[in-house]
């Protein structure tokens, strides 16, 4: 079995973005829990604790990252870069739960609406859109890599969000009177995070599970290699993400004749090379065979 990986792939992202929105945001949390217990603003206090689940999503999302650049060990032969996937895992489901609890909150507001002090809404709004929008845009870069950072970069650009609905409620409430907005503003906030908490859930579980990648066909995939020379059939196949960073194959590949070592070896280098420049695979694990009595499905249930 010959096994070969490409780390050109792999680029270190740095914690030290995520360490100053940790900052921004519990110094957000801490302002707008003091602000919507004297306004009396519910949007303000679920803005909060959609904050707070920020601080608890980044520092997850910091611990991973950490984690992830720890050295593989012979009791570890992966290390720790399952890290991150399951870092966002636990964003998502916290993002849903948070919002649930939201909407509950807005139903029973919007049955009884209270008077809200204004002016201290709009100001820790304003707090809130300037704070996590700078933390939007220090983590933009990485979100676009790394499913963990993405989870992190998600919980801050939706709290931003919230953040411009909650200053439209203030401004609203402050000029027109209209204090059922604040009820009505947290309950679309809720729904917006069901919205991407389950787009971020769906993709970490699918990794989590090592299913295929979307943008795999595995037919076209076994076709492509079918064309080479002396190669009979690639069978046996799995296919998987280990994390953003690493895309895995391993599989067995039956030959139409008895090949030398070194010709299996270029016909190795020909498949890795259809692999990464068509599909992204950058881990190949092949175990040649010939006339060898086992299934030559594309998929065996081992």
């Amino acid at each position: 079995m010959t096994h070969q990986h490409d780390h050109s792939l792999h680029q270190p992202l740095k914690g030290r973005n995520l360490l100053i929105s940790i900052l921004l945001n519990v110094g957000i949390t801490l302002a707008q829990v003091i602000g919507g217990i004297a306004s009396g603003s519910l949007a303000l206090l679920s803005d909060a604790l959609h904050n707070f689940t920020d601080v608890i999503s980044l520092v997850i999302s910091y611990v991973a990252n950490r984690l992830a650049r720890t050295k593989a060990s012979t009791n570890k032969t992966f290390g720790y870069k399952r890290a991150e996937i399951i870092a966002a895992f636990v964003n998502a489901v916290s993002l849903i739960v948070i919002a649930v609890i939201l909407i509950i909150e807005a139903v029973k507001r919007l049955l009884k609406p209270e008077p809200i002090g204004s002016d201290l809404v709009i100001w820790l709004a304003l707090l809130g859109i300037v704070a996590n929008g700078i933390s939007v845009l220090i983590l933009k870069k990485d979100a676009g890599k790394n499913i963990n950072m993405r989870s992190a970069y998600l919980h801050l650009l939706t709290d931003m969000m919230a953040s411009v609905a909650v200053l439209i409620g203030g401004i609203l409430m402050k000029f027109f009177g209209i204090y059922w907005i604040d009820s009505l503003l947290t309950f679309l906030i809720g729904i917006y995070l069901i919205y991407v908490g389950y787009d971020l859930l769906k993709n970490s579980t699918r990794m989590l599970m090592l299913f295929t990648p979307r943008h795999i066909d595995i037919k076209a995939l076994v076709r492509s290699v079918h064309q080479l020379e002396d190669v009979n059939k690639l069978h046996h196949i799995h296919v998987w993400c280990l994390n953003d960073d690493e895309l895995h194959l391993e599989a067995h590949l039956d030959f139409k004749k008895d090949v030398t070592l070194s010709r299996f070896n270029e016909v190795l280098l020909e498949i890795e090379t259809i692999l990464k420049e068509e599909y992204g695979i950058n881990h190949v694990n092949i175990q040649p065979e010939y006339n060898k009595e086992d299934p030559k499905d594309f998929i065996v249930q081992d």
